[in-house]
């Protein structure tokens, strides 16, 4: 039975690998036909990396595979539907944006209504969580907006550390991969959230093969359907208990998520808007050390593949071995916050009036 249990897994996700990878050439094709590239610009906080044009659309790609894996290895149901029809609304406002850039209003709500559509037709809510073996809270109506702002968080934050080649698409196939072990091993073989978990994994593998550094596709704004998958596979978990807790699922996608943080943070500090575009993320300080592009995405895979990892130590029920590891992983943080530019500017002042010496003598 197990043996049956485990080629199923990887047949679930071999058959969407072979599709992603397969499907990726006729989208790079295809956004040249439609004008979907990324072509590098010095404005935008001087933030893109590449130095050539790039093709985008991964992210239809990967809902393509997506949906070919549903139809293969799905069951229909309303959560489902509403799934879908969430996914949808996601891939459409990532199309419209990665051929002619959206205002970031119009954006999210295109994110709200993809959210709307699961909280009120699909009925898939946070209806309580606990934190750390804490008494559960319960939500109530305000169900409602929290898995609202909990769907549009988990969006965002993916589609805003998607900056170097691999980058996104590495976290999200670490996130789905984790996931699926924990339903895995909890028994949960045939659930909706395992499902889902396998499909997007292997989706993702396949852009990835193509994505992976030097990239020759992006997954461009449509990047957010693997940040949505995510907020609904974490979802999913809440209502069946696959997750013990809102720290879990929260801890996996760790990275992204203090990444966003630190880079509200930074801009507020500097009175600018929180969503301005600047090259002080994570990846930029990493490069900042001299590391290759290849290498600072690895270097941020492990990192969050230990998050990953304590997780599911956690969800064993081995919490003492989890804290533990958890506290290192955050005191390395810590010390990063405190040593890098990642929320302030770190260097002395003496070199700050250096530089700008130089760049008036320039002028």
């Amino acid at each position: 039975m197990f043996d049956k249990e485990v080629t199923n897994v990887i047949v679930m996700v071999l058959t969407t690998f072979i599709v992603s990878a397969l499907i990726m050439p006729v989208m790079k094709r295809m956004a040249h036909h439609i004008g979907a590239i990324d072509v590098p610009r010095n404005d935008e906080g001087k933030r893109h990396i590449h130095k050539k044009p790039i093709p985008k659309l991964g992210g239809v790609g990967i809902f393509l595979s997506f949906l070919v894996g549903y139809m293969i290895f799905g069951t229909h149901s309303v959560k489902m539907n509403a799934i879908l029809i969430g996914g949808f609304l996601i891939i459409l406002t990532g199309i419209m944006d990665d051929i002619h850039d959206l205002r970031a209003s119009y954006k999210l709500i295109g994110q709200i209504a993809a959210a709307l559509v699961v909280t009120i037709y699909g009925g898939i809510l946070m209806e309580n969580i606990t934190i750390l073996g804490l008494p559960k809270i319960n939500f109530g109506i305000y169900s409602y907006p929290i898995t609202i702002f909990f769907i549009v968080a988990c969006v965002n934050v993916i589609n805003l550390i998607d900056g170097l080649d691999g980058l996104s698409g590495g976290i999200s196939s670490i996130f789905y991969l984790t996931t699926g072990i924990i339903c895995f091993y909890q028994m949960r073989v045939g659930s909706l959230e395992m499902i889902l978990s396998f499909i997007m994994l292997g989706a993702t593998l396949g852009f990835l093969l193509h994505n992976f550094y030097p990239a020759k596709i992006f997954a461009g704004d449509c990047s957010q359907f693997m940040g949505f998958m995510i907020a609904i596979i974490s979802l999913l978990g809440f209502k069946t208990t696959a997750f013990t807790t809102i720290f879990v699922p929260l801890s996996i996608i760790a990275i992204p998520i203090l990444d966003t943080l630190f880079a509200i943070i930074r801009r507020l500090l500097k009175g600018q808007a929180p969503f301005q575009a600047d090259k002080q993320h994570l990846h930029h300080q990493l490069l900042g050390m001299n590391f290759s592009q290849r290498t600072t995405v690895l270097i941020i895979y492990v990192i969050d593949a230990l998050f990953a990892l304590t997780s599911i130590f956690y969800v064993l029920n081995d919490s003492i071995l989890a804290m533990s590891i958890y506290g290192v992983l955050f005191i390395l943080i810590i010390w990063f916050v405190c040593y890098t530019n990642i929320i302030t500017d770190k260097r002395p002042p003496k070199f700050k009036e250096i530089k700008s010496k130089i760049k008036q003598k320039r002028v």
